[in-house]
């Protein structure tokens, strides 16, 4: 993805400003501020990988060739790749914020080649970051004079001293149309960046009015720091708009992308491998003022995808670190129902999931006024995990002191169970779950092995005794069948020259565990290991093709893995790993063809009966040959 980066962007900015950039970014100066680089020998500095967990330093740095690269986890490239990788910039932002650090000026063409997707035009992140911090301070200006005694009040009631809303940039938008307006146009902004900006609006007499009036503001501020938008709060009952408004969707605002406090908390965030996600800016601030600093809030949208992939890179949540996300919800309904939208979210996070519940249904502001820090503190240290949470929410619905009021919460409950991310811990939860509803362990199993194989719940004991057999059950992880699954994408992702077009001869269904199943498919979706060359541009290929987050993270897991044969891999040990992959495939279908054999009648459905038989007769041919091709043992 970064060569395609370079190369739809490098046009934008001049070639040779581009290079200058490169030639002068220090890039231990840049990587010091998020790792710790301490001597290697010979020139070089090493640390611990900011991009995976890892015990012991794999990360090197040389600041001789301005180049980084980690042997723990194959990431590797300039300055520019590590500031998109680490701060989630593009190629152009990268180039931008380096190029301001080292003092030199950049220079822009034209380039019709920017499509297909839309990005910021030339130059214009740099002035609409620019009208931003303007504004900024025109807002905390205004926040001392006496039209702002309302606002003042405001942080005051909350618990914000002078201080705090300083720390966090609050500031006034006045009494006025066009006030913000006639500041930003004098300071040399255009009435195009001021529209596309957020900052102005048009009037109906064509004018440009301001867009916030009346309001408390917070600036918004991106993963690095620059302001991107704002959030306002009403403070006068003839306000006749909404209690929050919020910038409008710009060139650099999206806000199913922005997390309010994730400037100031990042940080900590990773160094913590815990996030707390909280509901707005006064809890946000409450958080970080009790001494809780990974708290974050969504802006003014729901708590999403895009939130989750921005929280899982800064938590560096993996299956080698698996982090801690924390919601806290109000203990009221639509609390409720946001605790139980967030559970359906779980399965995107490799880390576990919990909610805070204050005991008297107050937010962390209203809790660290009512009594203090350490409320705030202890409310996130008493967290317990959302999939409890979940299923005491699902079974309060129903009387269990009936019959039918018990086998419902059951029929409801069992799917939640069922999508535990940790499988060692769902025995746990089918005899927590049987206790709860003081029912036998054996129904209650029944139930959740159905929801897992997405079949529904069965209330009746003789389907629940013998469910519909709907596909074999995926193998566990560390199955025999899973290692040879994964030892056969390893050597596609890793080795794709060697073993290209043994493994792509080999079908997706002969894959079992879902997880291999989507890397498969996203082998394919990439055009396939046999025109692959290799190296870390295939990797990317692959991890862009695949379609949820746990195949992503596996396909950086399995790129690095060591494959199980002492030495070189070699065209037979490419041959005798798919040779077991396809084993035990066709084992598994002579099975299921000699069990359906035996349910015909040979007399009055005889041409079906030949028909299957000598498919059966075919298969175990093929799987004599694959158990002669795969002798050797892995």
């Amino acid at each position: 993805m970064y060569a395609e980066e370079v190369a739809a962007m490098a046009g934008r900015i001049r070639d040779e400003d581009i290079a200058l950039v490169r030639e002068r970014a220090a890039i231990a100066d840049v990587i010091s501020e998020v790792v710790t680089l301490k001597s290697a020998g010979g020139g070089n500095l090493k640390g611990l990988c900011p991009f995976h967990d890892e015990k012991s330093p794999s990360f090197n740095v040389s600041p001789a060739r301005n180049v980084f690269y980690c042997f723990g986890c194959g990431v590797g490239g300039d300055a520019i790749k590590f500031l998109m990788d680490a701060e989630h910039l593009s190629f152009v932002e990268s180039v931008e914020r380096l190029a301001a650090r080292a003092g030199i000026q950049l220079r822009y063409v034209e380039d019709d080649r920017s499509a297909p997707r839309p990005r910021p035009q030339q130059g214009q992140r740099q002035r609409l970051v620019a009208a931003h911090a303007a504004a900024v301070e025109f807002y905390r200006a205004q926040l001392t004079t006496a039209g702002a005694r309302p606002a003042r009040e405001f942080l005051a009631g909350r618990g914000f001293d002078r201080a705090a809303a300083e720390r966090y940039g609050c500031g006034f938008a006045p009494d006025g149309w066009d006030l913000l307006t006639k500041h930003l146009r004098q300071q040399g902004f255009s009435h195009d960046e001021l529209v596309t900006a957020g900052l102005s609006r048009p009037a109906r007499s064509g004018s440009l009015i301001d867009r916030f009036r009346r309001r408390l503001m917070w600036p918004i501020r991106d993963i690095t720091g620059d302001v991107i938008g704002f959030g306002a709060r009403k403070l006068f009952d003839d306000d006749d708009g909404p209690k929050y408004l919020n910038t409008p969707e710009t060139p650099i605002y999206k806000k199913s992308h922005v997390l309010y406090g994730i400037d100031q908390a990042k940080r900590e965030i990773a160094k913590q491998g815990k996030v707390v996600v909280v509901e707005g800016y006064t809890d946000v601030m409450a958080c970080h003022l009790a001494d809780v600093p990974t708290a974050v809030a969504t802006c003014g949208t729901a708590f999403g995808g895009d939130h989750i992939s921005v929280l899982r890179r800064v938590l560096f949540d993996s299956d080698e670190r698996a982090g801690e996300i924390i919601f806290t919800f109000d203990g009221d309904a639509a609390g409720q129902k946001a605790a139980l939208r967030a559970f359906e979210d779980d399965q995107r996070f490799v880390g576990r999931t919990f909610i805070a519940v204050s005991p008297d249904n107050m937010d962390p502001c209203e809790l660290r006024l009512a009594k203090g820090d350490l409320a705030v503190r202890d409310l996130v240290a008493r967290r317990e995990p959302l999939v409890d949470f979940a299923l005491r929410h699902v079974i309060n619905r129903f009387d269990l002191d009936t019959v039918d009021g018990r086998v419902e919460a059951m029929r409801r409950a069992a799917p939640l169970v069922a999508k535990i991310k940790d499988r060692e811990k769902r025995p746990e939860y089918v005899r927590k779950l049987a206790g709860d509803l003081g029912m036998e362990i054996e129904p209650v199993q029944r139930a959740v092995l159905a929801a897992a194989h997405g079949q529904p719940a069965a209330g009746g004991s003789a389907s629940a005794s013998a469910p519909t057999r709907r596909g074999p059950a995926a193998p566990s992880v560390d199955s025999p069948r899973s290692m040879v699954e994964r030892e056969a994408l390893k050597l596609a992702l890793q080795e794709p020259v060697l073993a290209g077009p043994m493994f792509d001869a080999v079908e997706a269904a002969d894959y079992q565990h879902p997880v291999h199943v989507a890397v498969r498919a996203a082998v394919a979706a990439a055009g396939g290991a046999s025109g692959a060359t290799g190296g870390a541009v295939w990797i990317e290929q692959v991890r862009d093709a695949c379609d949820d987050l746990a195949a992503q993270a596996l396909v950086g897991e399995l790129a690095v893995e060591p494959l199980r044969i002492d030495g070189e891999p070699d065209p037979r040990y490419v041959s005798v790993t798919m040779a077991r992959l396809q084993w035990s495939s066709v084992t598994g279908r002579i099975r299921d063809l000699k069990s359906k054999i035996q349910r015909i009648n040979p007399v009055s459905n005889k041409d079906e009966y030949f028909a299957l038989f000598g498919e059966l007769l075919s298969l175990e041919q093929h799987a004599r040959a694959l158990r002669e091709q795969a002798a050797g043992g892995l």
